[in-house]
């Protein structure tokens, strides 16, 4: 892959497109704003990705050492000056469809910059950071389509999961981190207490997801898919507790993040737009 899209991480910010994705399924919107407010995202969340590596070079070179930057595919300068375009870019776009839209662009970029240079590295100071910038991928999608209430009850699930996934990742970069006076929430209070606070993450967004389907956002479909995530959900936290080794929090982080992608598709299987196709063809 090129290193400069391999920096992106163009995976986590297809994920964050998903967002954007879903909010179309579920208002049953789709036009031009959509597809700029899906390229907005993709853009941002990619900056912020490449951004987060600018900052993070002698720590990856420790955790990550194949990414673009350690393995010498990248320099510093133009990962730097690579994201500061694409913010931009992304921002324009955003004032491009809205003054709402535009100030959430430029407030989430100016965040993931200082989340990069100096909150990452404060206990859960930088986790919460990053989860709220994902829950907000769901806001930017509810204000451009105009379902602002719908997209902040999914906005606080994707909060919820992201905490749960970013603590478990501090605690499989204990080492890199560690080695560069970070004061991550493994490294303040430990392992155990730190897999506690995952799991609590994690069964507090397990046991409120089913209240979107009786809240009349989803049909029965989404309840049936979201019991696959759920599961995996559940597995996580369990062998989360009961084991904090790095090889075990890297396959929990996979797993979790394979439980959002489950979840997210029980949310577009779900949506009114989707069921209404499905009872057209049956």
């Amino acid at each position: 892959m090129n290193a400069y899209l391999e920096i992106l991480r163009p995976g986590n910010a297809l994920m964050a497109v998903i967002t954007i994705v879903l909010m179309v399924l579920i208002s049953g919107n789709f036009n031009i704003d959509a597809i700029v407010a899906c390229t907005i995202v993709f853009i941002a969340t990619g900056a912020g990705n490449s951004i987060n590596d600018y900052f993070d070079y002698k720590i990856d070179a420790i955790n990550r050492p194949e990414r673009p930057m350690p393995s010498g595919r990248i320099s510093q300068k133009n990962a730097g000056i690579y994201s500061a375009v694409l913010f931009v870019v992304a921002t324009l776009l955003g004032f491009l469809i809205g003054i709402i839209p535009g100030i959430i662009v430029l407030s989430s970029s100016l965040l993931m910059i200082y989340y990069a240079y100096s909150l990452k590295k404060m206990c859960l100071v930088g986790n919460i950071t990053i989860s709220f910038l994902t829950g907000l991928s769901f806001v930017l999608g509810g204000v451009v389509l105009g379902e602002l209430l719908i997209s902040f009850y999914l906005g606080i699930f994707a909060f919820l999961m992201t905490m749960a996934r970013e603590i478990v990742k501090d605690m499989e970069d204990m080492e890199g981190d560690k080695k560069e006076g970070a004061h991550t929430l493994p490294l303040v209070k430990g392992k155990f207490f730190s897999a506690r606070m995952a799991a609590f993450f994690v069964i507090l967004a397990s046991i409120s997801s089913p209240i979107l389907y009786f809240l009349g956002i989803f049909n029965l479909l989404y309840l049936v898919v979201l019991m696959g995530a759920l599961g995996v959900f559940i597995k996580s936290a369990v062998s989360l507790l009961q084991d904090q080794s790095h090889d075990n929090t890297k396959n929990i982080s996979h797993q979790i993040k394979k439980g959002m992608a489950i979840t997210f598709l029980a949310f577009a299987l779900g949506s009114p737009l989707i069921s209404s196709f499905f009872s057209l063809i049956i």
